[in-house]
């Protein structure tokens, strides 16, 4: 039986300290993609930007272990490491991301360049281009990336950092969208889509009529973007969404004991993005995700430590679904 090389995966923009008010915990959405890519066996690189401070190299020191790549990782001699006050309200996390941040100052160099040449997949998102330097970057490495490269946009809205014109280029550039469902309606709002009815929010997302309406959005995403091939929406405890033209799933979701939310999402990107290189169907794509987002959801922080036995359960739960397609 030939072995096959691990595949190669990015995912690219912001590697940041979360301020929390339990004390400093790395993150950064692609961060937090990379290393559960890596987890589930995937040459995962981040390529990101830290300053050349303290933070930066403790971030560097936490990542070593990981089953993560970090050789990409650039150094900023003027630009402090990023980082994110964190507080929860309602036990949902809000924001304060602090700027100017090495991040914000990535370069598509040449390693980079290469990088995304031979990549199978790269991820990158729009809160990462909040800086007219890193959203010139993002989209040249796109841009060099292989014809076959899954190329997946994770909207990520943070106010005041983003903006019709960034989100219209990401989604030209993608092959994947991922958003989850409260930011669906202004996605289609911002790209003139809008007209899915004022109550589509995250305060009604249990009902298949929600559920219905926001599949209609992604059709509508998809007509509007003939290389977009796949748009993933995210419900919180209520599962996700997976349509392609012609063809849709909708996942119920998988019930946990939230501990935070921190990277739920990133390792649901992660996983499906995975097996998706895999050439998974759209059921086993959803369980995919919704067993590795929902398992982070139950744990401490966005890199939560992961057993051999935990793995092999997961692994097993996923199988069972492929074995049902």
């Amino acid at each position: 039986m030939e072995l096959r090389e691990p595949q190669l995966i990015l995912g690219v923009g912001e590697l940041l300290w979360d301020m929390l008010p339990e004390g400093a915990r790395l993150g950064g959405a692609p961060a937090n993609f990379s290393v559960m890519a890596g987890r589930l066996g995937n040459h995962a690189m981040i390529l990101s930007r830290v300053g050349n401070d303290a933070l930066g190299e403790k971030a560097l020191d936490v990542l070593r272990p990981l089953p993560v790549d970090t050789d990409a990782v650039q150094m900023d001699t003027r630009v402090e490491t990023g980082r994110v006050t964190v507080e929860f309200i309602d036990g949902q996390p809000s924001y304060v991301i602090h700027q100017p941040a090495a991040w914000d100052e990535i370069e598509a160099s040449e390693e980079w360049l290469l990088l995304a040449g031979r990549a199978d997949a790269i991820c990158f998102g729009s809160l990462a281009q909040r800086s007219d330097e890193a959203r010139r970057t993002i989209e040249r490495l796109v841009g060099a990336s292989g014809v076959g490269c899954v190329r997946v946009f994770d909207v990520n809205l943070r106010e005041p950092f983003y903006s019709a014109e960034v989100l219209a280029s990401s989604i030209d550039l993608a092959t994947v969208v991922k958003m989850n469902d409260a930011e669906v309606p202004l996605v289609l709002g911002l790209m003139g889509l809008a007209g899915l009815g004022a109550h589509l929010d995250g305060d009604s997302r249990t009902s298949p009529w929600d559920k219905y309406r926001l599949r209609v959005g992604a059709e509508r995403l998809l007509g509007e973007y003939p290389r977009l091939e796949m748009v993933a929406i995210t419900c919180g405890g209520n599962g996700s969404l997976l349509v392609r033209r012609g063809e849709w799933h909708d996942h119920k979701g998988i019930p946990v004991t939230v501990a935070d939310t921190i990277g739920a999402g990133d390792a649901f990107t992660a996983a499906m993005t995975s097996y998706l290189l895999k050439g998974a169907s759209l059921a086993r794509l959803n369980e995919a995700g919704n067993r590795w987002g929902g398992f982070v959801a139950s744990q401490k922080g966005a890199m939560p430590e992961i057993s051999d036995e935990v793995m092999e359960e997961m692994e097993r739960e996923i199988e069972r679904e492929g074995l049902r397609d």
